[in-house]
């Protein structure tokens, strides 16, 4: 065990940087390095994952590499392509950091996203039901699921021209570090689809569409169509 890891074990333990040099027996400007060192990776590590919920039906229409493990526990139970996922990471001893996504996976991409938000448990439990109520139910996912669902969406929604929404940027910590491949083929069956939701201006989403692909190559339901 080399010195930087004798200090953090003694550290751990509760020494202050005095007590940990005379248990070492260096001086304490070797010691105090190491321990601004060690606090610096603490404070950089990514809060502990307590929670991570999407909902059941995630995998509707989409290809998911099966060594992955990623189960769905109600197939063809999904919303058109949309999926919602609820991530909680350690806050307080008593409370945590909540961001909520919506993906469509099909087109878009990251469509909206809400907090993060410091929550208790009562407040967490409440706010999960409210935020999966419109499907038929919810799971709990492994974060890495998570991850290759909202951020592998916002990388293929890149490449037919969507950025993601303005809120999402502020949440997307949450989800943790993205390494950039996805193990998801998204889009219906492989291919782009469109569904006109709340809020959207068909009209532009199809004006991109088709900078990018022929009428051919994507799918489209809209009021009109």
């Amino acid at each position: 065990m080399d010195l930087k890891d004798r200090v953090r074990e003694l550290r751990a333990e509760g020494r202050s940087p005095k007590e940990i040099a005379k248990a070492l027996k260096v001086s304490p400007s070797v010691v105090a390095p190491l321990v601004r060192a060690i606090a610096a990776e603490a404070t950089a590590a990514e809060p502990e994952v307590v929670g991570c919920w999407i909902n059941t039906g995630w995998s509707e229409g989409l290809t998911v590499d099966p060594a992955r493990g990623w189960v769905d526990e109600a197939p063809g139970a999904g919303v058109g392509g949309l999926v919602s996922v609820l991530v909680a990471r350690r806050h307080t001893w008593d409370r945590m950091a909540v961001a909520g996504y919506l993906a469509d996976v099909y087109c878009l991409g990251a469509k909206n996203a809400i907090g993060p938000d410091v929550l208790d448990d009562l407040e967490l439990s409440r706010f999960r039901q409210y935020f999966f109520g419109e499907y038929a139910g919810f799971q709990e996912a492994p974060i890495e699921l998570a991850r290759h669902l909202v951020f592998g969406s916002v990388d293929y929604a890149r490449t037919l021209g969507f950025e993601p929404h303005d809120d999402f940027a502020p949440a997307a910590d949450l989800l943790g570090k993205w390494e950039g491949e996805a193990a998801i083929t998204f889009g219906r069956d492989g291919r782009p689809f469109y569904a006109q939701g709340p809020g959207d201006d068909p009209a532009k989403v199809l004006r991109t569409l088709r900078r990018t692909l022929s009428d051919e190559d994507f799918d489209y339901v809209t009021a009109g169509r």
